[in-house]
């Protein structure tokens, strides 16, 4: 697969032209990279309204994905949910109304500042059954259930799949819950950009998905900041809102570093990428079976996530971290409960083994009296709206003393988890004792 954003900088670079614009470090060496650091000079496109360069690779992309349309984000996810919300919201059911988003309540803080900015009220999913505040799995009846209630008052339905746990919802079967309703059925997929590859697609977009982002930093060799937007088929007439709502949330000045990752990131998955990707699921499996044999708790998620359940494994954060040090191992995500690890297929052998000699190390069993905390999903009453308080004047305040106060910035452990308070909501005993179980014991209120 071709590369023209790359081929253009390279092109660029070899002709040695004198630097008579943007950036200010003219091309020179301060960090070794920056001769491919360039803006958006004649031939480079314009990331916002693409017609060369960019919207070939753009187009690449979405056929890899199989998407009806792709589009590249130079400010991860976080705009994609941004621009995702604005388009919800310009083509809202009732124009006399707000905008109205049915979400699971395990969103990124992007989400919340979303809503905020565009000014959309949220009506709040919570699971049945959950184990941790990262996850917030909906079932297909649960949210049929919520839409037989609401479904006129609804213009979206915004999920989180995969969690940061890696539990990952039925998207083919929450998007024909969806289809019945005649709502778009919005999914944050940022921690599976490489799901379209499994030999049995579990992509958003492959699965009914009206759109979705991906971060492609998360789980492809893509610089950090670089993301997708996809669009499906069924949102051909939002492709006219992307552009512009991608301009309105982001900046004027892409970098062109991470554009040139993304270029390259579709040449790495046209080319063997489904095979790699096929291994490192497999040694993935393998790693999980030798830890379990050891007694460690490993818990079922995606393919790319080794989730250790420390509490059932009867060991404590600070023995697996002592473990983990002594082999300058790097987990992705820890607390009193959970240890979250990410592979890719750049990680190598020895990376399995000696993660493997680290954990296996660990006496699991040890101790029984495991802490826990069981987070109440109560109906949180609302002081004002999202967007009020966002931009309401604050103060900040001990979360101890923050009973009965309106919550200012949300208070969100590890973003995507399920915030104990959202911004415009009234703090009550139950969200002080979650936010200081998780250590969080400052808070934004309304002043």
């Amino acid at each position: 697969m071709n590369t023209p954003i790359r081929d253009f900088v390279l092109d660029y670079n070899e002709k040695n032209a004198v630097r008579l614009h943007m950036p200010g470090h003219k091309g020179k060496d301060f960090l070794g990279f920056e001769k491919y650091d360039i803006t958006e000079i004649d031939g480079a496109d314009v990331l916002y309204s693409a017609e060369g360069i960019i919207k070939e690779s753009e187009e690449n992309a979405s056929s890899l994905f199989g998407s009806f349309r792709t589009f590249y984000s130079c400010e991860g996810s976080s705009l994609c949910i941004k621009a995702m919300l604005a388009i919800v919201a310009s083509q809202r059911r009732d124009k006399n109304k707000k905008a109205k988003i049915l979400a699971a309540r395990n969103v990124h803080k992007a989400f919340i500042y979303g809503c905020a900015l565009c000014d959309i009220d949220v009506e709040w999913m919570y699971p049945s059954v959950s184990s941790h505040l990262c996850t917030c799995v909906i079932t297909p009846d649960e949210l049929d259930r919520k839409l037989s209630q609401l479904s006129e008052d609804v213009d979206g339905v915004y999920i989180t799949s995969p969690d940061y746990h890696g539990q990952t919802s039925d998207v083919r079967a929450l998007s024909e819950v969806c289809e019945r309703y005649s709502v778009p059925l919005l999914v944050d997929n940022a921690h599976g950009a490489y799901l379209g590859f499994l030999e049995k697609s579990l992509h958003p977009i492959n699965n009914g998905a009206y759109m979705c982002c991906d971060s492609a930093h998360k789980t492809l060799p893509v610089l950090t900041g670089g993301a997708y937007l996809h669009l499906s088929e069924k949102a051909m007439d939002s492709v006219s809102y992307v552009e512009n709502m991608m301009a309105l949330m982001g900046s004027t000045s892409p970098s062109y570093l991470i554009l040139q990752s993304l270029d390259m990131c579709n040449k790495y998955l046209s080319e063997g990428y489904k095979e790699r990707l096929a291994a490192t699921v497999k040694r993935i499996g393998k790693l999980k079976y030798e830890l379990a044999d050891c007694g460690a708790v490993i818990e079922d998620s995606e393919p790319l996530k080794l989730v250790l359940n420390l509490s059932a494994s009867g060991v404590y954060v600070d023995t697996v971290l002592s473990a983990l040090g002594e082999y300058a191992i790097v987990p992705e995500f820890y607390d009193n409960g959970h240890m979250v690890f990410m592979f890719t297929p750049e990680n190598t052998e020895s990376d399995y083994t000696v993660l493997s000699e680290a954990l296996s190390s660990v006496n699991y069993g040890s101790y029984t009296d495991a802490e826990s905390f069981v987070y109440d999903y109560e109906t949180v009453d609302r002081g004002l709206t999202i967007r009020d308080a966002v931009f309401s004047s604050k103060e900040t305040v001990c979360v101890k003393n923050s009973e009965g106060r309106i919550c200012a910035s949300p208070a969100i452990t590890c973003p995507p988890a399920v915030p104990p308070i959202v911004s415009g909501e009234i703090i009550s005993r139950n969200a002080i004792d979650c936010m200081l179980y998780y250590g969080i014991d400052k808070i934004e209120v309304v002043k």
